[in-house]
C-alpha cells in the first residue's frame, strides 16, 4: 500500500519511520547498504536530555522533540541541497513533524516517508525482545496514540513490518525503482 505521490525526486532522502520497534534502524541500514546511500540514525541526534527521559519512562513532548527535528530538518536539507541521496530514521508521528521535515527541501518531492506499519502485538513483542535500546516498550502505547497517519497528499510509501527486513527492504527498493522510472517517462 502506498500513499499519493507528490513528485517525482532524482535524489530523495528517505524518512523511515514508524513507532520505536517497528524496524526502521534495520530497514533503513539494509537500503543504505543496497542504494550506496548516506545513512543517519535518527535517535542519535537526540539531545542528552530526551534520551535520558524516554529512557526513564517518560514520553517525550512536543517541545522536547522540535529541537530533535530541526537537526534532523538541517540533514536532510544538507543532502537535497548537494544533490545527495540519504537515508535517516526518524518516527515522523505527527504530520506537523512530517511538515517540517518535508520542508527541509528545496522541493518537498525531494523528501520520501517510509512508513514501516504494524500491529501493536507485534512491534511489543520486538520491543520486549530489544535489549540494546533506550526506548522502554512502556513508552509503546503513547507513541501509537501519538501516530497520525499519513495523508494522500504526503510523498510516501507505507510497507507492512510482517515480511523478514530483507523483503520489507525489497519492497521498498521495488517501489523507488517504479517511481523513478514513472519520473524518467515524463
Amino acid at each position: 500500500m502506498a500513499a499519493q505521490t507528490t513528485g517525482r525526486a532524482h535524489h530523495p532522502v528517505l524518512v523511515v519511520m514508524g513507532v520505536s520497534g517497528s524496524g526502521k534502524s534495520t530497514v533503513a541500514g539494509i537500503l543504505a547498504g543496497a542504494l550506496k546511500w548516506d545513512l543517519q540514525e535518527g535517535d542519535d541526534l537526540h539531545p542528552d536530555a530526551n534520551v535520558a527521559k524516554m529512557a526513564s519512562g517518560q514520553p517525550l513532548t512536543d517541545e522536547d522533540r522540535w529541537p530533535w527535528l530541526d537537526v534532523i530538518a538541517e540533514w536532510i536539507t544538507e543532502h537535497t541541497s548537494t544533490g545527495r541521496s540519504g537515508i535517516v530514521t526518524c518516527s515522523a508521528l505527527k504530520r506537523s513533524y512530517r511538515d517540517v521535515l518535508s520542508a527541509a527541501s528545496r522541493d518537498g518531492a525531494e523528501v520520501i516517508f517510509v512508513h514501516l506499519a504494524g500491529t501493536k502485538d507485534r512491534i511489543s513483542g520486538r520491543l520486549n525482545a530489544r535489549m540494546d535500546h533506550f526506548m522502554p516498550s512502556s513508552l509503546l502505547d503513547t507513541q501509537i496514540s501519538t501516530l497520525e497517519p499519513l495523508g494522500d497528499d504526503e510523498n510516501a510509501i507505507v510497507v507492512d513490518i510482517g515480511p523478514p527486513p530483507t523483503k520489507i527492504a525489497e519492497r521498498i527498493l521495488v517501489e523507488l525503482e517504479k517511481r523513478a522510472g514513472m519520473s524518467e517517462s515524463h
